[in-house]
């Protein structure tokens, strides 16, 4: 049991990677210099170690020493530990409803920040330190990278006192951790902007505890703010907050660096390298990940499976449901089959928190365990964030976030997205081992992402379409080639279809990410020692596309989207809707009728509407659509290519049959009329209006201007711009009348059309890749609008009904006000 303090809510970690035995280092001359000062009282501030460290001192012994004397505390700091990296985490442990709009949490990390402890005369400082510019300390070069780097003073201590043989440093840190400093709050800048904060009260905050240990401290302290407008309790005018510090000591030799390599995705750091040969700063990008080092490497070399000296262990949080503690952690130990790829075995292990009596001190927020939080929010959403070394990426600790109502929106896709196809999600009420299932798949997504692996989005588009609908494919592959798609279920069985998987699962990629980050190898000496290995794996796998990472952040490539399936959209989407019609016409029967009352209908068809744009979505962005492949010059063929020309143009035909013609399914009146009094219309035309105004942007103009000028043979912008006109107004040239939602759908074009011909955009500040105000796209939309004025002038004549002359005459005159400003 430790003698120790208790109050509220801020933690300050120190963690040894290397060692917990504070055995003496090779110094900085700043640190010699430091050491080498003799310890004397100056004007009487710094004070015999008895008097300040007094015999009703309450101690903590650790990586410093704490004492607790009467109500301050003090840090008695080794003089081996000046000058030392160590990294200081914030982390919320407590705080109110709605905070950041539901999307921060207990164990949300708010600062993380590299930090020594410096001597200077006789003060202790805190100095933020950066690795983003390194030069080896030998070379002439690296005085002038610290010069033009100067780091931060975060905050500076009076020396109390030194200890009795002068081997440590005492001073107080009660104003440091009681008082509302910047560089490490729990409220930003932002929340204290939108939440009108005025001040701290110092009367309703301070020290709850602070605990040391071999490898880390740990702070916790309780912020109290007066607050205009606060996230909750708004009449209180107050924030109250519990914050943790933890301070952890980072390895005095950091890991030996991998470098990234684009393909393969990897959540990376980067450093600028003024030590370098080349002729520049060279910027060098490593990955993140843990250490993991073979038991035995000499089995390992042979090509047994081979533990590691420290596996990567989760901890469940003492707050998760005991009924879904096995899904959380079969979860994470998932991924011990695709360590396995890499050589280990055991690499991965989940526990259950411990019991009070087994360790009554363990924190989630404690930066020496790695924990899957559970959290009391009506949020949807789970997340996987980590803690890493700067200096070269190794991972530290991660938290996975599971918000609690979260399972409610993989229900509710479950019904929607498989119901058709799948019996069993025909109920609000979905069997414990399905969501188990999702619960599972879930958690080992994050726990990918706290492995440092990004979304890879290119995994889904892996597999043909008709794939979906083979039981045996599915169920041994899945729904994409790694858990880090987002690819949540499988769409496009069709009823009849026998013994498919819907739910997704881990896939080679899976293996070959973690191998290529994680294998050990034995002859490397350094991350350059690693790069030809490294190569030839990609390399391997070149060409597969089952192994090809595509970015999440890519906004033109059709072949790397989110929450899609298969290889072809179009198709894809075909099945999806075809689902999806089957699924509104029987959602009442499945909830209304079921609970005796509207809630759940409601809920359930406000998401089918967003699961019918994401299948038009998908669709919408081959339109201009380009597929990067990225690839080294060695590799044959282009990195980006236009999608082909009839892909494009069937596009557009297949978003004016389902999207764009008035899908009639949609309204429903046994549902319309029982959850809304009215908005119908509206409904719909926002819907389509947000596609229609996607296709017609100027980036999309912009590439397929682009294409176009690059090769003849592909889909052009004047193209795609005549196929949506004469799509959009069929009805001028066969009479028909035009119902409300294609007369809205008209006005949506005509607007959309003005935005293209006349908005001014600074291509110095907008997101465009090219001088709108000097391109092709104005003269384009002008003749179209040309053309269809005049094909309006014909159709207002034809035998139409009232409603859709008056709107042809307001489209003519629209036109014509464009063109002549009243």
């Amino acid at each position: 049991m430790k003698n120790f303090f208790a109050i509220t809510l801020c933690t300050l970690v120190v963690f040894s990677c290397a060692t917990t035995e504070k055995a003496s280092k090779s110094k900085t001359p700043q640190a010699a210099t430091a050491n080498a000062q003799t310890p004397k009282k100056k004007n009487g501030k710094i004070k015999d170690y008895d008097k300040v460290i007094t015999k009703d001192a309450k101690t903590d012994e650790g990586l410093f020493d704490v004492h607790l004397v009467g109500e301050k505390y003090y840090y008695e700091i080794p003089m081996e530990y000046l000058n030392t990296d160590m990294l200081l985490v914030s982390r919320l442990a407590k705080l109110p409803s709605n905070l950041g709009g539901g999307y921060v949490n207990a164990g949300t990390k708010i600062n993380t920040r590299m930090i020594n402890w410096e001597r200077f005369k006789d003060k202790i400082l805190i100095k933020e330190k950066s690795s983003s510019a390194v030069a080896a300390d030998s070379l002439p070069i690296n005085v002038s990278v610290r010069a033009n780097n100067y780091e931060p003073t975060l905050y500076a201590f009076d020396i109390a006192a030194f200890s009795k043989d002068s081997s440590a440093i005492v001073i107080d840190v009660t104003k440091f951790y009681d008082s509302d400093v910047k560089a490490i709050s729990g409220l930003p800048s932002s929340f204290r902007k939108q939440y009108k904060v005025r001040s701290l009260d110092k009367s309703r905050s301070f020290i709850n505890s602070v605990r040391s240990y071999p490898e880390n401290i740990e702070v916790v302290q309780d912020f109290t703010y007066n607050a205009a407008e606060p996230p909750s309790n708004s009449t209180a005018e107050t924030i109250s907050m519990q914050i943790n510090q933890s301070m952890i000591l980072l390895p005095e030799e950091p890991m030996q660096p991998r470098y990234f390599d684009e393909r393969v995705g990897w959540f990376t750091l980067s450093q600028y390298d003024y030590g370098s040969d080349e002729l520049k700063a060279d910027r060098k990008t490593y990955l993140r990940r843990w250490k993991l080092i073979p038991k035995d490497i000499e089995a390992y070399k042979r090509g047994e499976l081979v533990e590691p000296v420290k596996p990567i262990v989760y901890y469940l949080d003492p707050a998760t449901p005991e009924k879904f503690r096995s899904y959380m952690k079969e979860g994470i130990e998932l991924w011990q089959t695709a360590f396995e790829a890499a050589g280990f075995k055991n690499a991965i292990i989940a526990k259950d928190p411990p019991t009070k009596e087994e360790d009554p001190e363990f924190s989630p927020e404690d930066i020496r365990y790695s924990v899957v939080r559970y959290v009391a929010s009506t949020t949807r959403n789970a997340t996987g964030p980590s803690v890493s070394d700067p200096r070269s990426g190794e991972i530290i600790e991660s938290d996975i976030i599971w918000y609690h109502n979260h399972l409610r929106s993989y229900r509710n896709r479950y019904l929607l997205e498989t119901g058709a196809a799948n019996p069993s999600a025909r109920t609000l009420n979905t069997p414990d081992d399905e969501i188990g299932e999702m619960m599972k798949m879930v958690i080992a997504h994050e726990v990918g992402h706290t492995l440092g692996l990004p979304h890879n989005m290119s995994a889904s588009y892996a597999y043909d379409v008709e794939s979906y609908r083979d039981g045996d494919f599915t169920q041994k592959n899945g729904i994409a080639a790694t858990i880090m798609d987002y690819a949540r279920y499988n769409y496009i069985a069709q009823p009849g279809d026998e013994n498919i998987r819907f739910v997704r699962q881990l896939g080679p990629y899976d293996d070959y990410a973690i191998n290529f980050g994680y294998r050990y190898i034995p002859e490397a000496n350094s991350a350059d020692d690693e790069k030809e290995t490294l190569n030839r794996w990609i390399m391997e796998k070149a060409g597969d596309p089952k192994y090809k990472f595509g970015k999440q952040s890519s906004r033109f490539d059709p072949t790397a989207q989110t929450e899609d399936i298969g290889n072809n959209s179009i198709k894809a989407s075909t099945y999806g809707l075809k689902n999806l019609k089957y699924v509104a016409k029987n959602l009442p029967s499945w909830t209304s009728d079921q609970t005796d009352n509207y809630e759940d209908l409601e809920e359930l068809y406000g998401e089918l509407l967003g699961v019918w744009s994401r299948y038009v979505g998908h669709v919408v962005a081959h339109v201009g659509g380009v597929v990067e492949d990225t690839k080294n010059p060695s590799q044959e063929g282009m990195v980006y290519n236009p999608v082909d020309k009839a892909y494009q143009k069937d596009a557009i035909q297949w978003l004016h049959k389902n999207a764009f013609e008035t899908p009639e399914w949609l309204i429903d009146r046994s549902i319309l009329q029982n959850i809304n009094y009215a908005g119908y219309t509206e409904q719909l035309r926002r819907l389509q209006s947000r596609h229609l105004n996607n296709l017609l942007n100027f980036e999309r103009i912009g590439r397929l201007i682009d294409h176009h000028t690059m090769d003849s043979d592909n889909y052009s912008a004047l193209n795609m711009l005549k196929d949506i006109r004469l799509g959009l107004w069929k009805e001028t040239r066969s009479g028909a009348n035009v119902s409300v939602f294609r007369r809205n759908l008209q006005r949506v074009y005509l607007d959309r059309m003005e935005y293209l011909m006349t908005e001014k955009l600074d291509p110095r500040r907008s997101r465009q890749y090219f001088d709108v105000n000097q391109s092709d796209v104005r003269a384009l939309v002008r003749g179209e609008l040309n053309q269809l004025k005049q094909v309006l002038n014909s159709a207002v004549r034809a035998s139409v009904n009232t409603e859709t002359k008056y709107h042809y005459r307001d489209c003519i005159e629209r036109i014509n006000n464009l063109f002549e400003p009243k």
